[in-house]
């Protein structure tokens, strides 16, 4: 078909109800950047075609509705393959997510916004909604400019001589994959370890681009440590350990897909895995919820992998629908909520549910953000009253003990010192980088992991960006320190063998 009257009739749309085109995009397939892909050539599918049909039939413009808005950064989202080149595939390099980041912020526009129809519920405030990963560009720009992943996969792997694993596996669940860094060298430290034993290991993560490029990572596992099942979910915290939802409707729509990976050798799992693509591109979607601003899932999802000529070695450990127990050797919970998020809701909506998941012996490691670091020096300058990090680990054990009640009681609850909890990862820059002139990709990429890792939302970004001086305050600390670091801090809590 040809995209012109389309075009037109999504602007008109727009105009009538005074929508942004990219807040359409979002609300329609969950793809802010739908009308300017269009614009620049893209295609869609039928199916997409569809939706955004039947979204607009769905809320017509005219009826008077009184409408909400809310300011919101950009959650993750689906993407129609046919609509161009994906998050992943445009920030490949640093250079490109450094341009997009300039782009960004040289010429900056507001906050997008998010419509929804009025409900009894009060209004959400925008920034207890940011999400740690939300913005793609500014998310694979520190990942690939920072040392967090590998300093985290560090502190993880140390936990594995803490494990005493019994039949038929070693069980681990990895709380927020991301793009699969972690996971892929934790993967790699438990085969040096324990390099005989079966592996079950499970993940959540709802973002359909973070889920690609976990994939893209996994290959080598299969082929270094062929008796591994790989699970990955797009469930909640409290659904996720166990690979099933306690809602009868979302429990009606649960799509399970089982893969047996054939032949030996890496390359032909990754092309197998690369064709999950389009399974992922139709099931894996996120909505936005309307009355917390976070991600939720279409329909729940459960892929499992794992190689076909050791499916009889296999067979006790690779799940069933409706049958799977937790009973984890090891949780992983790094990053796993926002850092300005309330006490109460990180201990009761994430940390508790996973030590639930705990089997006897099991040891859960949370890793947050810890400040105190060159980079709130940079948040400070800009921002002084800013404290982004309003919980420690101390209160978070404390208020998930609360929580659990009775059922903490076999419970280790392990803050440890300063010297043992705490570590620091860096921004890689070269020695010539941060001595005499800074670049201005360096300025911008150490910007960018500043109020990356503190959070900050847009709608306090565009003014700042505007005045032009975050550059100068980031330049001051660069030139300071002679670069960039950060602190996270770790806990760990453990269930009691038997």
């Amino acid at each position: 078909m040809k995209l012109e009257p389309l075009l037109l009739e999504i602007s008109e749309y727009c105009r009538q109800v005074g929508l942004a085109e990219s807040t359409f995009g979002r609300a329609a397939i969950n793809d802010g950047k739908l009308v300017s892909r269009l614009r620049n050539g893209g295609r869609i599918t039928t199916e997409t075609l569809d939706r955004i049909r039947g979204y607009m039939a769905a809320n017509p413009a005219g009826e008077g509705r009184r409408l909400i808005v809310q300011r919101r950064t950009p959650s993750p989202r689906h993407q129609d393959a046919a609509l161009g080149p994906t998050a992943e595939q445009q920030s490949s390099t640093r250079n490109q997510a450094l341009a997009s980041l300039a782009a960004q912020e040289l010429s900056p526009s507001p906050a997008e916004q998010q419509i929804t129809r009025v409900t009894n519920e009060p209004s959400v405030d925008a920034r207890q909604n940011f999400r740690f990963y939300d913005n793609r560009q500014k998310y694979l720009l520190f990942v690939n400019t920072c040392s967090e992943k590998w300093e985290i996969a560090n502190r993880v792997s140390l936990e594995l001589a803490n494990l005493h694993p019994r039949p038929p596996a070693l069980r681990v669940f990895d709380a927020g994959v991301g793009d699969g860094s972690v996971l892929a060298r934790v993967m790699r430290s438990m085969h040096d370890r324990f390099p005989t034993m079966p592996f079950f290991i499970a993940g959540k993560e709802i973002s359909l681009e973070d889920v690609r490029l976990t994939l893209q990572k996994v290959a080598d596992r299969f082929f270094e440590h062929p008796g591994t099942v790989l699970v990955l979910t797009n469930m909640a915290y409290a659904d996720a350990p166990r690979l099933s939802v306690r809602s009868l409707k979302a429990a009606s729509s649960l799509v399970w897909h089982e893969v047996a990976l054939r032949g030996n050798t890496s390359h032909s799992f990754e092309e197998q895995i690369t064709a999950l693509e389009p399974f992922l591109t139709a099931n894996w979607k996120a909505t936005v919820n309307p009355q917390t601003g976070g991600s939720l899932y279409e329909r729940p999802v459960v892929l499992v992998l794992y190689r076909e000529d050791h499916r009889f070695l296999l067979d006790p450990i690779i799940p069933r629908l409706g049958a799977t127990a937790a009973n984890y050797d090891l949780v992983i919970a790094s990053q796993p909520y926002r850092a300005r998020a309330s006490t109460e809701f990180k201990a009761r909506r994430v940390i508790a549910p996973l030590v639930r998941a705990l089997g006897p012996g099991g040891r859960l490691i949370g890793i947050h953000s810890y400040g105190h670091d060159p980079a709130m020096e940079i948040v400070h300058k800009v921002w002084p009253n800013d404290e982004p990090f309003i919980t420690n680990r101390h209160d978070l054990l404390k208020a998930v003990k609360t929580e659990l009640g009775a059922a903490g009681r076999d419970l280790n609850f392990n803050a440890n010192s300063d010297a043992r909890s705490l570590f620091r990862y860096d921004m890689h820059t070269l020695p010539s980088e941060v001595e005499g002139s800074i670049g201005t990709s360096t300025l911008f990429a150490a910007w960018n992991a500043a109020i990356y890792v503190a959070q900050v939302e847009d709608e306090r970004l565009a003014p700042v960006v505007a005045r032009g001086d975050y550059l100068d305050a980031t330049r001051q600390v660069l030139q300071e320190h002679g670069g960039l670091w950060f602190y996270d801090e770790s806990f760990v809590i453990s269930r009691r063998r038997d």
